[in-house]
């Protein structure tokens, strides 16, 4: 090998050994700035057993068959999330591009040259024809990363990559939890509309009864207008609730990313006929209604496509919370930021090495020759060698200016991934608090249901027997209907509140 071989071959397993160099701080995660443990209020209900909701996938959490389909899709035609992906992909290409800055390019070319020469510029005084062949190797500009700029870059982008990774596993967890919850809010307004469209009929019987003893003179024109002004109160609510059911479907569309599949038609008026069983307008009206609702709600046990049982609720809300600390690992986007800490720390160390030296190198070896014959002929080699070092001397406080941008970028990333923290520490313990408090508000929502509704059949009992009147009863109605729909919000609430748990805990990658 030729003295300049070993000068390149010297120079360039330099460069391998000082690339380990690295200007970048020492990266200290900072302590999570919240308690070691949760609060009181959540903490007397955080020492569930079981598996952990991070372990614990989706299919195995969420039981519907109807709704584990809908996630399916929603995972594989979900626009976020595909934009997620893409992002994600896109860092990676970034990556692979800076990664390549590590090694040096190796070109091949080849070219022919031929140019004319004046007459009155050559000693013959006659125009030339001059040809030259050339073919070798080039080594473009490849920087010796003495200082670690480049190696800093490269962690950098790696480290951008890896949290927009992170950043697509949280997407996911969202995603599955968002339409988890829009499907159970479909379905509450699914079973509150049957409950209104069910109101609705009964005081619709009642002011036709009254109408009729209207006509004979057994009823009052007050009486009339009374019944008439709750029906249309009925109907006015059931179209809201069907406003509010639509717009429903079109939010879980949305999510899913194509419509989904219509739910079974008696799924949610099953368990609206057990829970309205003992309110009707009527005794009959009662009667009737609990006769079907016996039916229909054991037909329902096993229907995909209601909002979930109080059993079902238990089950999801049993997720063991474990410690604030456990969250640094189980949560995607408390490891998003920590990446982005990384890559901005990074960026600090490619900052300083502006401040020093520069150093690349430039080589190429080949063959030279007037005929294209004579290329590899002995004595046609050349090579060249050129070295090059810049010193930055003034520029007007460029680099000071880029080393304070990275520091400041660097505490932003910090700030931020404590911020996660905080978030991600605050959604657990509203979590936690929502299962220590919501099953005791639903016990007694629903003891407030039975009351009225007893209420009511004992009104109509007096009514009957001309001891109660027709308004007292239309009352009754009115505060059983109402204590239906709050019995369906609170159960919507609950389970919502569980499936926040589940998302705050990290659950819903697998």
């Amino acid at each position: 090998m030729t003295k300049p071989g070993h000068t390149l071959l010297t120079a360039l397993l330099a460069a391998g050994l000082l690339s380990a160099c690295s200007l970048a701080p020492t990266l200290q995660r900072p302590a999570a700035p919240v308690a070691a443990t949760w609060p009181e209020a959540s903490a007397a209900d955080s020492a569930a057993e079981g598996k952990a909701a991070a372990d614990t996938g989706w299919r195995d959490y969420f039981t519907d068959a109807r709704l584990q389909q809908l996630i399916a899709t929603a995972l594989e035609h979900n626009r976020d999330l595909r934009t997620a992906a893409l992002r994600m992909e896109e860092a990676r290409a970034q990556y692979d591009i800076q990664s390549a800055d590590r090694l040096p390019n190796v070109n091949a070319s080849a070219t022919d040259t031929r140019a004319k020469t004046p007459a009155f510029l050559t000693p013959s005084g006659q125009s030339t024809i001059g040809k030259r062949y050339d073919v070798g190797l080039s080594m473009p500009a490849f920087e010796l990363d003495f200082f670690g700029r480049v190696k800093s870059l490269n962690d950098a982008a790696l480290a951008a990559y890896l949290a927009t990774d992170e950043a697509r596993q949280a997407a996911q967890i969202g995603l599955v939890a968002d339409v988890a919850k829009a499907y159970y809010t479909e379905r509450a307004y699914a079973e509150q509309y049957a409950l209104a469209q069910q109101s609705f009929e009964t005081r619709q019987r009642t002011y036709d009864l009254t109408r009729q003893r209207a006509n004979v003179g057994a009823s009052s024109l007050l009486d009339l207008r009374t019944n008439e002004t709750l029906m249309e109160t009925a109907r006015a609510a059931a179209l809201t609730l069907a406003r509010q059911r639509a717009q429903a479907e079109n939010a879980l569309t949305l999510l899913v990313g194509q419509p989904p599949a219509p739910a079974p038609a008696n799924a949610a008026t099953a368990a609206n006929a057990a829970n309205t069983a003992n309110g009707a307008g009527t005794a009959s009206a009662a009667n009737n209604a609990r006769d079907t609702s016996n039916t229909n709600a054991a037909n329902s046990a096993n229907n995909a496509g209601a909002l979930a049982s109080d059993a079902q609720i238990d089950a999801m809300s049993a997720l063991p919370a474990g410690l604030p600390s456990d969250l640094l690992t189980r949560r995607p986007d408390i490891r998003a930021a920590e990446q982005r800490l990384k890559s901005a720390n990074a960026n600090i160390g490619a900052a300083r090495a502006a401040f020093f030296p520069r150093v690349s190198l430039t080589a190429a070896v080949g063959s030279s020759s007037p005929t294209l014959g004579g290329l590899f002929d002995s004595g046609s080699g050349s090579w060249s060698f050129a070295p090059q070092l810049v010193l930055p001397i003034f520029d007007a406080g460029r680099n000071r200016a880029n080393l304070n941008l990275s520091e400041v970028r660097k505490n932003l990333a910090v700030a931020d991934y404590e911020k996660t923290i905080q978030v991600a520490f605050r959604e657990v313990a509203d979590a936690l608090a929502a299962r220590s408090y919501l099953g005791d508000q639903v016990t007694a929502q629903r003891a407030i249901q039975d009351a009225q509704a007893d209420r009511l059949r004992l009104l109509e009992l007096r009514f009957a027997n001309g001891v109660a009147s027709s308004l007292d009863v239309l009352d009754a109605q009115r505060e059983l209907f109402s204590a239906q729909q709050t019995l369906v919000q609170a159960r919507l609430l609950r389970t919502t509140s569980a499936i926040d748990l589940y998302r705050a805990l990290g659950g819903g990658l697998k």
